[in-house]
């Protein structure tokens, strides 16, 4: 039953690790749109700025660019998701992938063309918000989002580990590998179409009262949100709590990174509270903790080391929590204290749960889902005139939950002993730990070698290079 257990366990995670392969492109186009945004604004750069001068023509094709990967997430998810599951040939399944996925909105057109009445679909009208379609490479189809496209990728990544290999004919030898893949694949989405026919208009439903539900829940519901997606980051499992959220339709149409890059001109021109104009906003402030959280997390490791290694811990934890305030990448210095304080982890998901809530409570809203760059470009710069308020707040309150965190932790590093950096027995080697590390240390524990440096080692070879 173990096995069977961890077997699932790790299909979930590599399934959250193959999501996560186009989300590491979003940073970068996210923040070119935000710039190219800040660049055409006149109330920042003055006449400069104003449509028709060369300096805003330049800021609007970079903007067209930027937004190709939000404008074709779909596409994108069903592309590089299969790269992660392929057993063999992954550069093939990718390939295979995109045509199926093709062929699977041809169906759904067709079907809808002919009787979208009788699946409640008003295939009249054309597609956008609300209406439940959408354009998918030119093809008027149901709105599915990257949901719909990283099922069909799963499904169509199934099809080419169990069919890339099967021997067929000589004669027939052309159809072998990719082209019987996409054979099988063609015949599986006919049915596959018919029944997202029937199904997804009632899904979609249902994602609307989702989505009520959460923006009426208000604290409790950014608090519970920010909870579940620090909480199941060792697991790997987080990117299923915000993917939907971030880049999905949990919340509003597209992704709240999307909606409030397209809405960054309206939000910046207006004096109402951010929470009132954009409520879904309250689930993208998880990066919080990352800029104002950590910083003293890594403060309360740093005075709790023994004074003769303060220096050397400093060396470590600095590029640690730069990387984390400034890029939002926290794994560096979270796997450090989770690896040897479970608790630690625990009490930090709750703190960075309740500051994402505190902040929604004092009405801010936005983009914080990264570090300190995403702040400053998607939000302070170009909001700052009529939400300086907001801003100056959120910054207090965060310094406030900086001081929290490091007493707490402090506190309970002291108390329990927790061997952080630093605090080491003089013959072991300070240093942070990794993901791979942490993993290769929870399988030591079940074999009851975790207190064995070599075999930690050892199994952390073994799961990197087999």
């Amino acid at each position: 039953m173990s096995i069977k257990k961890d077997r699932v366990m790790q299909e979930l995670q590599r399934f959250g690790g193959a999501m996560y392969t186009p989300v590491i492109l979003f940073a970068f186009f996210g923040l070119t749109v935000a710039i190219s945004i800040v660049c055409k604004n006149t109330m920042l750069l003055g006449s400069i700025a104003d449509k028709g001068t060369v300096w805003y023509d330049f800021w609007f094709v970079v903007e067209q660019g930027a937004w190709t990967v939000f404008a074709q997430m779909p596409i994108l998810f069903a592309i590089a998701v299969p790269i992660g599951f392929a057993k063999k040939e992954p550069a093939r399944c990718a390939m295979e992938t995109f045509v199926i996925y093709m062929c699977f909105n041809y169906f759904i057109s067709g079907f809808l063309t002919l009787h979208g009445s009788f699946f409640g679909v008003d295939y009249s009208q054309a597609a956008g918000a609300g209406t439940g379609l959408a354009m998918i490479a030119n093809i008027k189809t149901l709105d599915m989002g990257m949901l719909g496209a990283i099922f069909i990728a799963c499904c169509s990544a199934w099809i080419h580990n169990h069919f890339y290999d099967t021997e067929i004919p000589d004669w027939l030898g052309i159809f072998k590998g990719p082209a019987f893949v996409v054979a099988v694949g063609f015949a599986v989405m006919i049915p596959m179409a018919l029944i997202f026919c029937f199904v997804w208009p009632a899904v979609q439903h249902a994602i609307e009262q989702f989505q009520f539900f959460l923006k009426t829940s208000g604290i409790i519901g950014v608090w519970c949100y920010t909870f579940s997606e620090r909480i199941l980051l060792p697991a790997g499992l987080h990117h299923f709590i915000y993917l939907p959220f971030i880049f999905g339709p949990a919340v509003c149409d597209g992704g709240i990174q999307a909606y409030w890059l397209q809405h960054l001109d309206d939000f910046a021109t207006s004096a109402h509270s951010l929470k009132e104009m954009f409520p879904e906003g309250g689930f993208a402030l998880h990066g919080m903790s990352k800029v104002f959280g950590l910083p003293g997390a890594a403060l309360a490791m740093y005075f709790c080391a023994k004074p003769e290694k303060r220096k050397k811990v400093a060396t470590l934890l600095i590029p640690a929590t730069i990387t984390a305030v400034l890029c939002g990448i926290t794994e560096p210095i979270e796997f450090t204290f989770l690896f040897v304080a479970p608790l630690l982890y625990a009490v930090h998901a709750v703190l960075a749960a309740t500051l994402s809530a505190t902040l929604y409570f004092f009405g801010l809203s936005g983009n914080f889902g990264g570090g300190l760059i995403d702040c400053f470009v998607q939000n302070w710069i170009p909001l700052f005139k009529y939400h300086a308020s907001t801003y100056i707040m959120q910054i207090i309150v965060g310094l406030c939950f900086t001081a929290i965190y490091f007493f707490v932790f402090r506190y309970l590093i002291l108390k329990n002993d927790y061997k952080t950096p630093g605090r080491t027995d003089d013959d072991e080697e300070d240093k942070l730990f990794s993901k791979a590390e942490y993993k290769a240390k929870k399988e030591m524990e079940k074999k009851g070698l975790a207190n064995n440096p070599e075999a930690l080692k050892a199994q952390v070879f073994l799961d990197n290079l087999g």
